[in-house]
């Protein structure tokens, strides 16, 4: 058990650290290339962050983001474990169409849930060994909560793309095996100070030789990361219980 366990969450720290395990049928012949660049997080008077990890880029090619956004792509499985009363991953992306499965590995109940913004769904209550399903099949993020563990939080990353990268501490972006073309540079942050990261957006091209994402700087805000149940109640005081 504990070695199944322990090979579940490696699976799912392999899918929240690296892109998408498939890809769009492409032209066999299409030369590909990765990508690869820097963000910078910004705190306050222009302080760069030390941390500037879970940064997602994406990208979509050119003329094509309306018409990528009304369909899904093919629908991989992901995994969002319930683990030590946590999420793991905290942060997972997946393209629009993907599904991702909620295996509760704990011995406890848990409710997952999501009503807030993007995907909104409610998994009910469901027992330790039993797994959920959810297929993503709105672009943006979907912010996760437990209705019995408030300090159960996650966030969901739907895309309209296969082709992303997240950022780890360092601020280095690797989006591998791009196909040669024109795209628009998409970006998305939890914490950044603005709920759109919109202005962000930059165009590029791929094509031989180095292919480097233009530069990309985030503003960073607290956020106030409170919340209530999915009834919008306060949590039961004793759900910090052992027993739970």
């Amino acid at each position: 058990m504990i070695s199944q366990r322990l090979a579940l969450i490696a699976t799912a720290l392999g899918v929240a650290l690296l892109p998408a395990t498939f890809a769009m049928p492409r032209d066999a012949g299409a030369s590909v290339a990765d990508v690869t660049g820097n963000v910078t997080l910004v705190e306050g008077n222009s302080a760069r962050a030390k941390d500037a990890s879970q940064v997602v880029v994406w990208l979509v090619p050119a003329g094509a983001a309306d018409a990528s956004a009304n369909r899904l792509l093919p629908r991989a499985h992901y995994r969002m474990l319930q683990h030590d009363k946590t999420f793991e991953p905290k942060l997972l992306v997946v393209p629009l169409g993907g599904v991702v499965d909620f295996p509760n590995l704990d011995p406890w109940f848990h409710n997952v849930f999501s009503l807030y913004q993007g995907k909104r769904f409610d998994l009910g209550l469901y027992q330790a060994g039993a797994v959920k399903a959810v297929t993503f099949d709105r672009p943006g993020p979907s912010f996760l909560f437990c209705n019995i563990h408030p300090h159960m939080t996650a966030v969901i990353l739907t895309v309209n793309s296969d082709l992303f990268g997240v950022s780890n501490r360092a601020g280095h972006v690797v989006i591998p095996h791009v196909p040669e073309g024109q795209y628009s540079v998409h970006v998305w942050y939890e914490n950044a100070a603005s709920e759109s990261t919109d202005p962000l957006q930059r165009g590029m091209v791929v094509g031989p030789g180095e292919n480097l994402l233009p530069p990309i700087s985030v503003s960073v805000a607290r956020h106030d990361a409170s919340h209530k149940d999915k009834y919008g109640q306060d949590y039961d005081p004793k759900a910090s219980s052992p027993a739970y």
